[in-house]
């Protein structure tokens, strides 16, 4: 599948032989299986990063786990000699490329990846977020939106934002509960 946005800087070009990383697009909400898929495989190592998180559900709030990078993960291998079998394996897309190369990914940022995710390939957020942190929206009609926190206001458990929209800045008061720190995907903010 064609990506249409432009490779980070951070990516290397790469159609030669050799083993390394790169990045690979699921399903959507099939990063977990794709990455059991290809653990089952011999000569490919695998890492799907997951955050750990609260959100909102009708009667209180209760844990869910997400790809940190939703609709993507990285595995480690022979591109020549795996192109095929890795980029049809269940649950996967097929491997990121951008017209004919297929980027690879520095192993240095898969290994500042995994410190800060642990052996577990998990992060838990539990902190309320702060004026100056970048947050997603989560629910309602502005669910998935970015915003930055502006304020929060602990009596309340609530948070005002600042949120572009339609070319106009906007301020906002929400439910802390309904907004998760930023986790911006590796490609996206490189895009045009």
């Amino acid at each position: 599948m064609n990506a249409t946005l432009l490779p980070p800087p951070a990516f290397e070009e790469s159609t030669t032989a050799g083993v390394a990383w790169y990045c690979l697009q699921a399903q959507p909400r099939h990063e977990s299986i794709a990455a059991r898929a290809l653990r089952q495989r011999d000569e490919i190592e695998v890492f799907c990063p997951r955050i750990r998180f609260r959100r909102p559900r009708a009667g209180g709030q209760m844990w869910m786990t997400e790809a940190l990078f939703p609709g993507y993960l990285f595995a480690r291998f022979d591109l020549p000699s795996r192109h095929r079998e890795i980029g049809h394996a269940h649950g996967l897309r097929g491997i990121v490329h951008f017209g004919g190369i297929h980027p690879s990914v520095p192993d240095a940022v898969i290994d500042q990846l995994r410190l800060s995710v642990g052996e577990e390939e998990l992060t838990e957020v539990t902190s309320q977020p702060g004026p100056g942190d970048d947050v997603m929206l989560t629910g309602g009609a502005l669910h998935g939106l970015e915003a930055v926190v502006t304020k929060y206001l602990p009596a309340r458990d609530r948070i005002r934002v600042l949120l572009e929209f339609m070319g106009r800045q906007m301020e906002f008061e929400l439910p802390a509960r309904s907004a998760l720190p930023s986790v911006h995907h590796p490609l996206r903010r490189f895009a045009g």
